[in-house]
């Protein structure tokens, strides 16, 4: 369900430290464990954005979620920048804001020139609160409702068509003074290795138009003059290491593009989607940002000229790779149980409802103790949640020094799929988040509270005593 260590001579917490500035000016935060600004103050302490990490939970109480914000800029940035440097054509990236989607996120993302992608009417209405341009923003979804195509019209945003409902409804709320920008998303067949929850890009998906009803999906968008079709999407997954599946859906899409015009679309955007994977544990390799665009550039412009075809407007829509090392989360070590010879429980008090990934999708994680960063790491433990569910495991046989209750742990990687799929199981309030820069941390998620839960709660007058 989740990893074990790995076996060897570990050192301490410092040994997670970012590596990549000792042999590279502008380090890949995805090739990372900790955020780019982590380093250990002078009383064992790790400070992450200046800001020592036990001092912000005395300050923000734990769970805390920890926002690094020069990693997020320093990810934006180099998607931004690899994008220019290595295509010849317009290019447009987009956080994929399903990995953490708030109004903090979306404006340091808009503010680095990026545009929004958005599943839901709520990310939506998000980005645009957050004061991202609707031309940048795009609607993603397998089943939009009807009230939230009607949002996205309103707004003037993108449309990513998933099926023939969606089309057919688009056709039906449509203004024909007021064409819709859609663009269709395709299936493309492609596999890769990576979980089976989270492969999106294969025929049997819930996701997109098969690809053997292309013919049929150009000839019905092009007799819908409501229908303003500037392009097709695909996905193929989440957390992927391989640089040549996505280079066979770049040859794929350049192959609809074309067909595309035998019908009379003129279509001017590719969205090769995102996927690149980050480092969660020392194990993990993936290619930088860098390398993974200068891949996908490549091989678009070469397939065009294959097909002499002119460069579309080539947008990519990363959301992991963007904002999963950017954050950490910091939580307050409690109770502990020894079972001789089989296990030691170290309990926090948070878990799955701040972190389901692990009970999900057996997903890995490392952990330090921030108070404790040069310590040796004498103890293999598991890292149990508080929740009333044996599953709530955060890490199993995690390598920690010696630990007390008090201690200050924290998970790394932790801000794609954390926050977003947070819960109020147990009726835990959900945590605190914060983002750090130069020494100064500002709350962008204020800590739900008591009252908080039993908001929305309505009790009948019958029930009252």
């Amino acid at each position: 369900m989740v990893s074990t260590h790995p076996t060897g001579v570990q050192h301490s917490g410092s040994q997670y430290l970012p590596q990549g500035r000792s042999t590279n000016a502008n380090p890949s935060p995805n090739q990372e464990l900790l955020p780019l600004s982590a380093r250990v103050h002078h009383h064992d302490l790790l400070e992450i954005g200046g800001c020592d990490v036990t001092t912000l939970v005395e300050q923000f109480g734990s769970p805390l979620y920890i926002l690094d914000e020069e990693t997020l800029r320093s990810a934006c940035q180099q998607y931004r920048d690899a994008f220019k440097q290595y295509y010849k054509g317009e290019s447009q990236v987009l956080y994929a804001s399903k990995a953490w989607n708030c109004l903090a996120v979306c404006a340091i993302a808009a503010s680095e020139g990026l545009g929004i992608d958005v599943v839901s009417g709520g990310e939506l209405y998000t980005a645009l609160q957050a004061g991202v341009s609707p031309d940048k923003i795009y609607l993603h979804g397998n089943n939009k409702s009807r009230e939230e195509l009607i949002l996205a019209i309103e707004s003037g945003v993108t449309i990513v068509a998933d099926n023939w409902y969606e089309l057919r409804t688009l056709v039906e709320i449509a203004q024909p003074a007021q064409p819709i920008r859609i663009m269709l998303r395709l299936t493309p067949g492609i596999e890769c290795h990576t979980h089976e929850y989270i492969r999106t890009g294969h025929l049997d998906s819930k996701f997109g138009f098969d690809p053997n009803d292309l013919d049929e999906v150009f000839t019905f968008v092009s007799q819908q003059p409501t229908l303003n079709c500037v392009g097709v999407h695909a996905h193929i997954g989440s957390q992927i290491f391989e640089r040549q599946p996505h280079q066979d859906l770049a040859v794929v899409m350049v192959q609809w593009l074309r067909d595309a015009g035998k019908y009379g679309l003129n279509i001017t955007e590719l969205n090769v989607g995102g996927g690149l994977g980050i480092k969660y544990i020392e194990s993990d390799d993936p290619p930088s940002i860098e390398e993974w665009v200068k891949a996908i550039c490549e091989v678009i412009q070469e397939a065009c000229v294959a097909e002499n075809l002119p460069l579309p407007k080539l947008l990519s829509e990363p959301g992991r790779s963007l904002i999963a090392t950017a954050c950490v989360t910091a939580y307050t070590v409690g109770s502990s149980k020894v079972i001789p010879e089989i296990r030691t429980y170290v309990a926090i008090d948070g878990g799955m409802s701040d972190n389901p990934r692990p009970i999900t999708y057996q997903s890995v994680y490392r952990a330090v103790i921030a108070n404790k960063m040069s310590s040796p790491l004498t103890q293999t433990v598991t890292i149990a949640g508080k929740h009333c569910e044996s599953g709530d495991i955060l890490i199993k046989n995690a390598l920690l020094p010696k630990t007390e209750p008090g201690d200050i742990l924290v998970v790394m990687g932790t801000g794609a799929y954390n926050y977003s799929m947070a819960s109020n199981y147990n009726r835990l309030p959900r945590p605190a988040a914060v983002v750090v820069a130069n020494g100064e941390a500002n709350l962008i998620l204020q800590r739900e509270t008591y009252q908080d839960l039993i908001r929305q709660d309505r009790l009948p007058e019958r029930l009252k005593k």
